[in-house]
Parts: structure tokens; sequence; C-alpha cells
């Protein structure tokens, strides 16, 4: 087959899906890889690098798409790439369709295949999210610490404070990967930290990797509200694979909060994750707005701030599936890894994803691949 790999039009997104030794995973067993050039360069790697792995630069988008089986990206097409959708093509990237019903209308309408990193399951967990979860969980804490300074508009707080002054209250809702992440790095940098969560497990885990150092709280209304009113940064992580994210911080809790507070929601891909955040993303040219006195950023590619770190990160995770299709076909790939069988999200003109079609009321059709 051969696979496509444009170059990303989100704002400020500097990924790439694909890796130079990725790329030679791919020619080795018969497929062709065409990129568009300067896709990598964001990521540190170079037209020279793909041609070595045994690429096929091309000068335009255009060029990728009309060409392509495959197309292998990492955010989900824009606007200006809907004219590219055509019957039979495969589309494997980050979708976030539940927050997105114009894609999903022209992914039907085009009869497109749009496979979701987001929902292929193995074992009830997200392996192709979970290395991007990693790192937005760790720089939800960086991006809320620096938001928190006076220059940025926060109340004037070191999160980690110093001798004889408090630090920061860091409220994290949610114990996923995400969660962790953040909870790893804000006890890390010396923090007050609260965690919530409706799985005990999870908070217990928590609780044995960190002893002394968290509070773990039941995930309610009521304590989600005595916590986020009493938070300088809180993280906002809830997620439901593949469905429109719960609002559970609401306004009436934001209103509650400090002037200069922050509010990082890093479930905004689904559509937010808060009363004021929900469908209301910014960008990394843009993060943050103000509401109540309290900062919100709410980045839907937080990961592509560090290109270098996440494009390996990404790669090394996806690839697998990727040769999988282009050397198997939809059919024999989903045979070999039937994990992939909830990352379709669309299919012949259907949605096959069940939170996906509740989200954007559309009828489920349970996927039958001929």
């Amino acid at each position: 087959m051969i696979i496509g790999i444009p170059k990303e039009l989100k704002d400020q997104e500097s990924r790439v899906a694909i890796i130079p030794g990725a790329c030679t995973e791919l020619t080795k067993s018969g497929n062709k890889v065409i990129i568009e050039s300067g896709a990598g360069l964001a990521s540190g790697i170079s037209d020279e690098d793909y041609k070595e792995a045994g690429a096929e630069i091309v000068e335009t988008a255009a060029e990728v798409w009309e060409n392509a089986d495959i197309i292998y990206k990492v955010k989900e097409p824009l606007k200006e790439e809907y004219k590219y959708f055509r019957e039979g093509l495969i589309i494997y990237t980050y979708l976030h369709l539940a927050s997105n019903p114009e894609l999903t209308d022209a992914l039907i309408e085009n009869k497109v295949t749009g496979i979701g990193f987001e929902t292929v399951q193995l074992d009830g967990k997200l392996p192709l999210l979970r290395p991007m979860s990693e790192i937005a969980g760790r720089m939800a804490v960086q991006e809320g610490a620096q938001y928190l300074t006076k220059p940025k508009g926060g109340r004037g707080i070191l999160l980690q404070g110093v001798p004889g002054v408090r630090p920061a209250n860091v409220v994290i809702v949610g114990a996923g990967t995400v969660g962790t992440a953040a909870t790893r790095i804000a006890v890390g940098m010396g923090a007050r930290v609260t965690v919530l969560d409706v799985n005990i497990e999870a908070l217990t885990q928590l609780h044995n990797i960190f002893p002394d150092k968290i509070e773990t709280l039941y995930s309610n209304p009521l304590n989600i509200e005595d916590a986020v009113k009493n938070a300088d940064l809180v993280i906002s992580t809830v997620l439901i694979p593949g469905a429109r994210a719960p609002q559970l911080i609401k306004e009436d809790m934001v209103k509650q909060m400090k002037e200069g507070s922050v509010i990082v929601d890093v479930a905004i891909d689904q559509g937010g994750s808060t009363d004021l955040t929900k469908g209301r993303p910014t960008s990394h040219t843009n993060p943050t707005f103000i509401e109540h006195g309290v900062i919100h950023y709410a980045v839907a590619n937080i990961p592509g701030a560090v290109a270098m770190t996440s494009t390996y990160a990404l790669s090394n995770a996806t690839t697998k599936y990727a040769k999988a299709l282009a050397d198997l076909g939809l059919k024999g790939a989903c045979e070999r890894f039937p994990e992939l069988i909830k990352g379709i999200n669309t299919y012949e003109g259907k949605v096959t994803y069940e939170p996906v079609a509740e989200a954007n009321d559309k009828e489920y059709v349970e996927l039958n691949i001929e």
C-alpha cells in the first residue's frame, strides 16, 4: 500500500506521524511511504533523513492525499483537508469525533474509514493515547505553574513555595494516565496535591506511590466543589474513551475560586470537562481565556509543543498498527490485532463506534468488514 504523511495544519502542531525507523519498517515489507516536504522539520527530522529511510518526498499536501491508500497523521483533518476525502481512503490519526460533528459528517459522506488512535483499546487500556496522555499530564502542571505567575495574570504563587511559605494547592480531577503523570510532576515540584477519582483502586495505587505526599478523595460533586474552590491550580483530566467528556467542574465552582487561579483542561480534545471550557478549545498561539477571574488553559494539542519528544513517543506506539494495515489490509489487520476494531470510528458511510454515534446523534452500526 501507499502510506501518506502530510504536514500537520493545526495551530503550532509540530509533531509528525512517522519517524525514519518506522519508514524503514514499512518500506522493507514492500509498502511505499510518501511524505510532504518539511513535514518532520519541527520534530528535528529532515527530508534527507526520510529519504535515507526509504521514503519518497513530495512537494504538496495534494500529492500525498491523492496518491495514498492510508493517510497517517497526528491530529484530526481540518476543513481545508476535507476536499481530499474519498471513498475507501483510510485515515489513521487522533480523530476525537465526539466533539467534532462536522468532521464526522465529512467522513460519513465520503465513506472514509476513520481510525482514531484514541479509541484503540487493548485489555481495557488505550495504548495509542497513553504516550500523549503521559506528556500532556506532565505539561499540564508545567503550563499551570507558568500561568500562576503575575506576568501571566496569575496569583503570583510559586508552585513549590519556599521555607516558611505554603506551596500552591494543586487539585487533579482524575487518576488515570494523565492524572497520574500530573500528580508525579506536582509532587516532584513540592506542591500540595489532592487527587479525586471514582476509582478507589486507582486512588489506592497513587496513595501507595506517593505515601504522605498527596490527599485522595472520592470524586463526587461535594468533594469536587470543596477541593476546586480552595485550589490555586486545577488539572482536569476526566476521560470516557471516544465519548464527550463530562463537565464535572461547574461554573458555580469556578466562581468560588480565587482570582488569578488556573484551570488546565486536558480533556478539551473530547469537548472539555468544565462548564466554561466546553466546546471552547484554545491554541498554543492563544492558550488561555479568563472567566470569573480564573485563567482557563484549554489547548487541544498540548504535546505538540514538545514535538521532538512527542513525535518519537507517538510513532513508537502507532507504527505497529500502521504496518499491519499496510501489510494485511483493514480486515487482516483487525484479525491480527483485534484491538483495532474499536479504533474504527467510521466505515463505509456509517458510524461504527457507539460513543461517537451517541455524541453526534447518529445511528450506530456494528462494524462488519467484508
